[in-house]
């Protein structure tokens, strides 16, 4: 597990786009797995930057989102269908052919569960995964006590989640109970996997995802398992670490 802490979310945000246009750059068509949330806002910023002014390619990249709430059309400005192609999508050069995210109107959830890791698996599993973290240490929407051999399913959310995602509705009623969320065993799968964090409500998170045990309440601190994980956070996500206090 590396550790890489900058001084702000624009540091942040900068570092891990360098480490992924570098992925790209080596390999075209590289199987990049992708985030959502206000944290990986400013990587795709700088990622849109670098297509513009520095041609990077995406247009054999493939791409298979952690998730998607249930029940929300892809249509819906909640959903992270439409997070990712207003935020990211729309403004490089990626072929839509090669976009996945989890159907959140599935007639059969269970069913699109299954396609969707035969899918990642028939693309040659995942290059490159981003992760952002719960303040609770759920990724993706892992929440605490997720297996860690869990595979792409329906999970039920956590209270402090669906509190947390508040601020992106009206109000609590209007937040999805439920989701699709890839598992911690295919998140585990990926070659290679960078998590970011940033701001002082996620130092708990942090904290015990780099300096605790390995648990399944803790589901990102699952990742000190995995042999190439890189954690990019700022000074205030990183303010509770006892080894770099």
């Amino acid at each position: 597990m590396k550790l890489i802490i900058v001084d702000d979310y624009k540091e942040m945000s900068r570092k891990a786009a360098s480490i992924v246009a570098e992925e790209l750059r080596k390999k075209k068509n590289l199987v990049l797995g992708l985030a959502t949330g206000g944290t990986p806002l400013g990587l795709y910023s700088e990622l849109i930057r670098m297509h513009k002014e520095e041609k990077l390619d995406f247009s054999q990249v493939k791409t298979f989102n952690l998730d998607e709430y249930l029940g929300l059309d892809p249509d819906n400005e909640q959903s992270y269908h439409y997070f990712m192609f207003h935020n990211f999508f729309n403004y490089v050069n990626i072929d839509k052919k090669n976009v996945h995210i989890p159907d959140g109107k599935a007639k059969d959830p269970k069913a699109f569960c299954i396609e969707y890791e035969r899918l990642i698996k028939e693309a040659g599993g995942i290059d490159l995964q981003i992760l952002g973290i719960g303040s609770n240490g759920h990724i993706a929407f892992n929440e605490p006590g997720s297996p860690i051999d869990s595979r792409t399913r329906v999970v039920d959310l956590s209270e402090q989640t669906i509190k947390d995602n508040t601020r992106f509705f009206k109000n609590e009623s209007e937040v999805p109970r439920k989701a699709i969320s890839m598992g911690i065993g295919t998140i585990m799968e990926a070659k290679k996997i960078i998590l970011l964090a940033s701001g002082k409500n996620k130092a708990d998170a942090i904290a015990k995802t780099v300096e605790g045990k390995p648990t399944e309440e803790v589901p990102a601190s699952l990742l000190q398992k995995h042999p190439d994980v890189t954690i990019i956070i700022d000074k205030e996500a990183a303010s509770k670490l006892k080894s770099h206090s």
